[in-house]
């Protein structure tokens, strides 16, 4: 089983596939030739399901930094002997600058060492396993370096050195003097295709140096945020950029699957899909972010997939990076899974559930970027005054909620928080969207459902709005109702709301659970960081400032020392877990840190009371 702590990792990016590269300088997960492909490293998820190290021998001291403006990883190793750095990066292709980022992608892994001090013994391994660890390929020396061919899959690592083959392992150890290099590239292609051409030395280097500055010119366009933390919010722009699939504009959850809610727990999804559920606070964090261009493009993505279905008796909750609608589950049961934790899902069941917060995420998001809208085709106008209509008529319907709680259908509050959203933002956008006519109707229904909420959601004797109408137990979730405007933020019941979730649902660590109520699953999980910081914005808005920033400050305190944020830290040994990076995580951050900036321009001092 693969050990390794999530917190070890650094992501690549090329806007088509993700690789994720460990401390120790080994490739630990990579798919090809994108984000929901089977894996050609997999170690991740269990120790024989592939890898691919550069490294020094020993224990050295090693230090780890993105260059600047990049999703580009410079590792430092330094040994007793001697220094190695250590450039890694997922090629981009020459001449590709700003908003074409991902768009000539070689799906090439790049990897450079150069030895800056003293003398230095590198060690290389190239052990790749195809589908999931499931093929152990033919690997073959060749002229400048390696062919591995296996199923439907073959790759070839460039190398400037020469490497041992032993059955399907391809090994190195060469000594490295003060200001030598050595450089490595794989390629990945279809097995029945002719194979790529070599790199030479000059060559990979030159893809990373074009790789290094298409980056720097995607985030120089990208620094519109003016506010604290702004580091924080570039990064989290380069990560979610990194999240995305170029060709379409989707953007994944997470490039990885089954990194479990808790150690050794059966909780393990594959998060390589776009969600509908996130569209809204995503495409808010984009505009944040000085990404208009990308929330457009992310946006276009959701509307041909979603209205792909246009028919069907509920909005799917989810799609493939290409729209793909079946994204049916399943089980590999020859991979142990990280440190124990089965069963490795592929797919995800979720894609079948019936979620009435889908509609009030979608107009959000398109509400969102309106300004930004040419003219809506009648199609598109269609589709958006259908979606109105759906949540208008299905919002009395019980749900599986926003976390897809594997259950019976509930009431969930957040459902029906959502389902106003819809109507609401439909509302605003009727001439827009052709919808003059409806208004009405939508208007009686957007007080009905407030007139629900205040009345079934609210429970006075918890002192909250609560996770479902009647229920006592609390829900992270209803930290929105003033982020989404349903509410003003200081509000006698949103600011009640807000004490009780801090009270009933924050751990030992100062973190925020979603809920502790029974979801129908085996086990526990972790405090979610996109709850933490829902909190912190929602502070924020009431205008508590040294709250918010305690609390924003403490959640960022779990990423690593890259900055990058899985989706939860385990209460008990504060770790990071679930699949990372995790965008949500990153939009939370973003959206935090943002609200802390606009209550500081209202508050000169940038202090408030904490009442």
């Amino acid at each position: 089983m693969s050990q390794q702590p999530i917190a070890d990792l650094a992501l690549l990016s090329d806007c088509h596939s993700a690789a994720l590269v460990d401390r120790e300088g080994s490739v630990t997960w990579w798919c090809l030739p994108n984000f929901a492909s089977p894996s050609v490293f997999g170690r991740l998820l269990d120790q024989e399901a592939g890898h691919f190290r550069i490294g020094v021998s020993g224990a050295p001291r090693v230090e780890r930094h993105y260059l600047e403006g990049t999703l580009v990883l410079r590792t430092t190793f330094n040994s007793p002997t001697g220094t190695i750095e250590l450039t890694d990066a997922l090629a981009l292709g020459p001449g590709v600058r700003g908003h074409e980022l991902g768009s000539a992608s070689p799906h090439a892994l790049i990897r450079v060492a150069r030895c800056t001090s003293g003398q230095v013994e590198l060690e290389v391994d190239f052990a790749p396993r195809f589908e999931y660890g499931l093929t152990a390929p033919l690997v073959e020396a060749i002229d400048h370096g390696v062919v591995a061919t296996g199923g439907p899959t073959t790759l070839r690592l460039s190398a400037s050195i020469a490497l041992e083959v032993v059955d399907t392992t391809a090994t190195a150890r060469a000594t490295l003097n003060m200001g030598e290099t050595v450089t490595f590239a794989v390629h990945g292609a279809s097995t029945w295709e002719p194979l790529p051409a070599p790199w030479s030395t000059r060559m990979i280097e030159e893809r990373l140096a074009d790789t290094i500055e298409a980056w720097r010119s995607w985030a120089a366009m990208h620094r519109g945020y003016r506010g604290p933390y702004a580091e924080l919010v570039y990064l989290s722009g380069r990560v979610l950029q990194g999240l995305t699939f170029q060709p379409t504009g989707a953007m994944v959850a997470a490039p990885t699957t089954s990194l479990p809610e808790v150690v050794g727990g059966d909780r393990n999804w594959d998060y390589r899909y776009t969600w509908v559920r996130d569209a809204s606070l995503t495409l808010n964090a984009l505009w944040i972010g000085a990404c208009p261009d990308e929330a457009i493009r992310f946006l276009g993505f959701l509307t041909t997939a979603a209205s792909s279905v246009y028919g069907r008796r509920h909005m799917q909750i989810m799609f493939g990076i290409r729209g793909e609608r079946d994204l049916t589950e399943r089980i590999l049961p020859w991979l142990s899974g990280w440190r124990g934790s089965r069963p490795v899902r592929v797919g995800n069941g979720a894609w079948t559930q019936a979620q009435g917060d889908v509609y009030g995420e979608f107009l959000g998001a398109v509400h969102r970027v309106r300004d930004r809208l040419r003219v809506i085709p009648e199609r598109e106008r269609r589709f958006l005054r259908a979606l109105a209509d759906r949540a208008a008529a299905g919002w009395q319907t019980p749900d599986q909620g926003i976390w897809e709680i594997r259950g019976e259908p509930r009431h969930f509050v957040h459902s029906k928080l959502m389902s106003w959203l819809a109507v609401d933002r439909a509302i605003e956008m009727a001439p827009d969207i052709g919808a003059d006519g409806d208004v009405p109707g939508w208007v009686a229904t957007r007080d009905a459902i407030r007139l629900a909420i205040e009345r079934d959601g609210w429970n006075e004797a918890v002192g909250a709005f609560t996770q479902t109408f009647g229920s006592p137990d609390l829900d992270a979730s209803s930290l929105l109702i003033p982020l989404v405007g349903f509410l003003p933020p200081d509000d006698r019941r949103v600011l009640s709301t807000i004490d009780a979730i801090e009270r009933g649902l924050t751990d030992e660590r100062g973190l925020i659970r979603r809920y502790r109520s029974d979801d129908g699953l085996p086990g526990s999980e972790g405090s979610f960081l996109i709850c933490t910081f829902w909190l912190a914005e929602a502070q924020a808005r009431a205008g508590r400032l040294d709250l918010a920033h305690a609390i924003f400050e403490r959640a960022v305190g779990y990423a690593n020392d890259l900055g990058l944020l899985s989706e939860e830290v385990a209460s008990g040994s504060g770790e990071l877990i679930g699949n990372f990076p995790q965008a949500f995580s990153h939009v939370g951050l973003v959206n935090a840190a943002w609200a802390i900036a606009e209550a500081e321009r209202t508050e000169p001092s940038g202090t408030a009371a904490d009442g």
